[in-house]
C-alpha cells in the first residue's frame, strides 16, 4: 500500500524504513521510468543526500531506472544544486535526488526533474496513479555508472564569481550535504571560511537543517559575534535553500535577501524583471521598482517560480523560504551554496558592512509564515470565503490565495501545498498597525472556519 500523502506539490517524502519500503521505492522508481521513457528520455542523473536510508533508496531507484532501458549517472552523495548543475551543463534527460531536504533525519524522499523543469502538482499526483496502477514500459537493459561533477561545478562558480577584498563568513551547513561544497568553494575564492557543523551526518545531530527558523541559527549567529565574521551564511539540509546573518548577528530574510541581490543585479541590467512571492514584503516590490527593474508577484513554490523565471526570462527571483534563482551568470535553479556566493562578491565590492547594506533597506514589521489548522477538505473553500469577504471591502490580490491591500498594510490567507492548515502572514509600517490588522483577518478566518465545519 502506498501513502498517498507522500506525493506533495512539489516532491514525494515520507517516513524512510516505514512508508518507503523496498516494494513502496520499486514502485515509485518504476512510475518515474514510464514518464522518463514515455517522453523519450534517456540520460537520468541521481544523486543522494547525507540520511542513512539514502544509499538503500538510490542503489533501488537506480537499479530500477535501469531495468526499463535508461542510462543512469549516480553522482553519488552530493548536494541538490549540483545535480541540477549536472543536469543543465550535460542536457541531461532528467534528474531524480534522493533528499527530504530539512526535513527530519527519520524521513527520506525524491525530487524529480524532467529535462531541467522540476515535476510539481498534477505531475507528482500522476506519479502516484502509475506507482499503484500502471502501466509500466517493457524491460530493457540500460546501465549505471559512476560520475563525478563536483570538480566540474566548483571550477565553473570559480569562474564566474570574483571577490574583490577578503570576506570572513561563517558556513552553517547543519550536518547537510552543502558541507562537501561550501566550505571549499568559498576558500577557492578567497574567503577566510569558519565551519560549523559541515561534516555530512544525516542524523542531524547538531540542529534541525532548516536557516529559516530563527532557533536553528543561533550557534551560527554567536560564533559571527565571537569571529568578528562579515556574515554568516546557513544552509539547509539539500543545499537549496540559503539563511543569512549579518556581522551584527541579525538574521535576513529571503526577500530583504533579494533586495540586495536585486539592487546588484539592476546595475548590470536596467530594466530587468525580478520575481517574488506573494508571501514576500511590499518592501521588496517597491525597491526593484525603486532601481529601475520590473517586479512580478507569483504563487509560492519554488517550483513555480522557477516555472515563471524562465518565463518571463527574469533576471533573479526568489522566496521568503531561501530558494534563490539566478538567470544572469547561473542556470535559473536554486543554489544556496551558489547564491552565498554571489553575496559575498557584492559584499566584497563595497566599503558597508553588510549591517549597513541591511540598515538601507527600509525596515517595516511583519510576522513569519503562521500556521493554522485547517483540514485539507475545507482550506480551500476557507480561503475562498476569506478573500469574498475582504474583496468588498479592500483590494485583494488573488493569484495565490488572498493577499489583502490594507492603507498602511497587507494580510495573506492561502492554502498550504504541503500540510492540512492555513498559511498567514501580516505587514504594516508599525506594530500596532499590524496586530489591528491581524486582530481583524483572524476573526474573519474563525468566523468562515465554524460556518463552513457547520
Amino acid at each position: 500500500m502506498i501513502n498517498e500523502t507522500m506525493f506533495r506539490e512539489y516532491d514525494i517524502r515520507g517516513l524512510a524504513e516505514t512508508e518507503l519500503s523496498d516494494a513502496v521505492v520499486e514502485r515509485i522508481a518504476k512510475a518515474v521510468a514510464a514518464v522518463y521513457v514515455r517522453e523519450g528520455k534517456k540520460e537520468i542523473a541521481v544523486g543522494m543526500d547525507g540520511r542513512p536510508s539514502s544509499p538503500r533508496i538510490k542503489e533501488l531507484f537506480s537499479r530500477t531506472l535501469a531495468r526499463y532501458g535508461l542510462q543512469v549517472t549516480d553522482l553519488g552523495l552530493t548536494p541538490t544544486p549540483v545535480v541540477y548543475f549536472a543536469c543543465f551543463r550535460h542536457n541531461m534527460g532528467g534528474a531524480v535526488i534522493i533528499t527530504a531536504s530539512h526535513n527530519p533525519s527519520e524521513y527520506n524522499g525524491f525530487k524529480i526533474m524532467l529535462g531541467n523543469a522540476a515535476l510539481y502538482g498534477d505531475q507528482i499526483k500522476e506519479l502516484y496513479r502509475l506507482a499503484c496502477d500502471g502501466p509500466f514500459p517493457p524491460e530493457s537493459k540500460g546501465s549505471i555508472v559512476q560520475k563525478v561533477i563536483l570538480p566540474e561545478y566548483l571550477d565553473y562558480i570559480e569562474k564566474n564569481i570574483r571577490l574583490k577584498k577578503k570576506i570572513r563568513v561563517v558556513v552553517d551547513a547543519g550536518n547537510g550535504t552543502g558541507g562537501i561544497t561550501a566550505p571549499e568553494l568559498y576558500r577557492r575564492l578567497g574567503a577566510d571560511v569558519i565551519p560549523l557543523y559541515c561534516d555530512v551526518d544525516g542524523r542531524f545531530p547538531n540542529h534541525h537543517p532548516d536557516p529559516t527558523v530563527a532557533k536553528n541559527l543561533q550557534d551560527m549567529i554567536a560564533k559571527v559575534k565571537e569571529t568578528g565574521a562579515d556574515l554568516g551564511i546557513g544552509l539547509d539540509g539539500d543545499a537549496d535553500r540559503i539563511g543569512v546573518v549579518d556581522n551584527l548577528g541579525r538574521i535576513l530574510w529571503g526577500d530583504q535577501l533579494l533586495v540586495i541581490y536585486a539592487r546588484d543585479i539592476l546595475k548590470a541590467h536596467p530594466g530587468a524583471t525580478i520575481i517574488s512571492e506573494v508571501k514576500a514584503s511590499e518592501v521588496l516590490y517597491a525597491e526593484i521598482k525603486k532601481h529601475g527593474g520590473v517586479p512580478i508577484m507569483w504563487k509560492a513554490g519554488h517550483s513555480l517560480i522557477k516555472q515563471k523565471l524562465f518565463e518571463e526570462k527574469a533576471m533573479a527571483a526568489g522566496e521568503v523560504s531561501g530558494h534563490v534563482f539566478f538567470n544572469d551568470k547561473w542556470f535559473g535553479f536554486d543554489d544556496a551554496v551558489y547564491a552565498g556566493a554571489r553575496l559575498m562578491e557584492i559584499l566584497s565590492g563595497t566599503d558597508s558592512s553588510l549591517a549597513e547594506i541591511f540598515d538601507s533597506i527600509p525596515q517595516v514589521f511583519n510576522t513569519p509564515e503562521i500556521r493554522i489548522d485547517c483540514g485539507d477538505d475545507i482550506k480551500f473553500r476557507v480561503v475562498d470565503a476569506v478573500r469574498d469577504h475582504f474583496k468588498q471591502l479592500l483590494p485583494v490580490i488573488d493569484i495565490d490565495g488572498a493577499r489583502i491591500k490594507f492603507p498602511r498594510g497587507w494580510a495573506l490567507v492561502r492554502a498550504s501545498n504541503t500540510q492540512p492548515a492555513l498559511v498567514v502572514r501580516y505587514e504594516s509600517d508599525s506594530q500596532g498597525e499590524m496586530e489591528r490588522i491581524q486582530a481583524q483577518v483572524d476573526q474573519v478566518i474563525r468566523r468562515v472556519q465554524a460556518e463552513i465545519k457547520g
